[in-house]
Formats: C-alpha cells, structure tokens, sequence
C-alpha cells in the first residue's frame, strides 16, 4: 500500500497566485499544495483541495457535536461541588475497575 503524502503549504501573494492560478489549482486538485493567499503579507484566504475542505467542515461539525455535549454535561452537573463530582468519579472509575478484574478472572477460570 502507497501511503499518500499530505500536501505543503505554500504562501503566495494575490497577484502571484493570480498569474499561476491555472497551475496552482491543478497542483491543488493533485494533492500537491494548499495556498495561502495573502495580501500586502496578511492571510486573507486559501485555496484547498474538494477532499480536504470536505475534511475540514467535517472536523467543524465533529467540534460542533463536542461543544454541544460538554455544554450538556456542564448543565447536568451545574451547582454540584467540585469534590463531590470528584468523589462520585472515582467511585465509579473503582466500580469498572473491579468489573474488569472480575471479568478478566472469571475467564481465567474458564481458559484454565
């Protein structure tokens, strides 16, 4: 299996990225490059390929999905004290701690 090397970043200035637009979106579309266009030397856009903008709006949404659950667990948790969450924790961790250690055990027994 071939693995696919990820693509660098190159930095160009509008009006360089205008004269080799054709050109750059072939190296873009090829997995070569990704551009920064940039305008009197600050960032204003960039020029990515289908696959990775596809990636991108992929990892927003994932974010997205992450904010929402940690906003949901904070609310769940709201005005409970600090150490009372944390000794539930560690409760809880101890219970599957033991649950495995049971398991584990008990096939033991059965390979035995």
């Amino acid at each position: 299996m071939v693995s696919k090397k990820s693509p660098t970043t190159e930095t160009k200035s509008v009006s360089e990225a205008r004269k080799t637009f054709s050109e750059t979106l072939n190296r873009v579309y090829r997995g070569e490059t990704r551009v920064l266009v940039e305008k009197n030397g600050i960032p204003v856009g960039a020029i990515v390929s289908p696959q990775e903008l596809g990636d991108i709006e992929m990892m927003c949404r994932r974010r997205e999905e992450l904010r929402t659950v940690l906003e949901e667990t904070r609310a769940a948790f709201e005005g409970i004290p600090p150490e009372e969450i944390e000794r539930e924790v560690e409760k809880a961790v101890a219970e599957v701690e033991e649950d495995h250690r049971r398991r584990r055990a008990s096939e033991s027994r059965k390979t035995a």
